[in-house]
């Protein structure tokens, strides 16, 4: 969490936003929390190993849609090399954390090995992944999870930013 808040210190610093790129990121933007709030609709944190909706396609749709969102805040910062620094971020965040997350969930779930075989860590397959014994019916979104996950925290962490990039935009030219 520091390096999430120095990196979003130096991001609201140094941005030079415009109408354009702020237009621009929101097709990496709205995406992103789109796919953020989906998932977080299935997931049963450490009470099943999740494969449905999302989950049938990547791993970790929670973290590709955070960096969907950090893309996009990317563009609409205006500045190369702010998307160099938020890459170097996530890479030092996400990584440790999707490799712990896997052993967690290797050491508790069975099946996970073969749902790491069939779907792909982090860019998504092409083609829901099955599996033998899935039940139909089983594994809808849910808006409670959704609530429950406090995912409208992204949404309204994104306008935040924005807010705070138009009015960089603004005054601070």
């Amino acid at each position: 969490m520091p390096l999430g808040f120095a990196v979003a210190a130096v991001f609201l610093v140094f941005a030079r936003p415009s109408r354009e790129t702020l237009a621009w990121s929101l097709l990496l933007v709205v995406p992103g929390l789109w796919l953020r709030a989906y998932a977080a609709g299935y997931v049963k944190k450490n009470a099943e190993l999740t494969r449905t909706g999302p989950y049938a396609y990547t791993r970790n749709p929670l973290y590709l849609g955070s960096m969907g969102i950090a893309a996009g805040f990317a563009v609409a910062a205006g500045r190369w090399w702010l998307g160099l620094l938020l890459v170097v971020m996530f890479l030092a965040i996400y990584v440790p954390v999707i490799l712990s997350e896997e052993a967690y969930l290797r050491s508790v779930f069975a099946s996970f090995d073969e749902y790491a075989r069939r779907v792909p860590r982090l860019l998504p397959r092409l083609t829901r992944a099955q599996f033998a014994g899935a039940q139909p019916g089983l594994g809808r979104f849910s808006p409670e999870r959704y609530r429950h996950h406090r995912e409208y925290n992204a949404l309204m962490g994104a306008a935040a930013i924005y807010a705070a990039l138009a009015l960089r935009m603004l005054f601070l030219r």
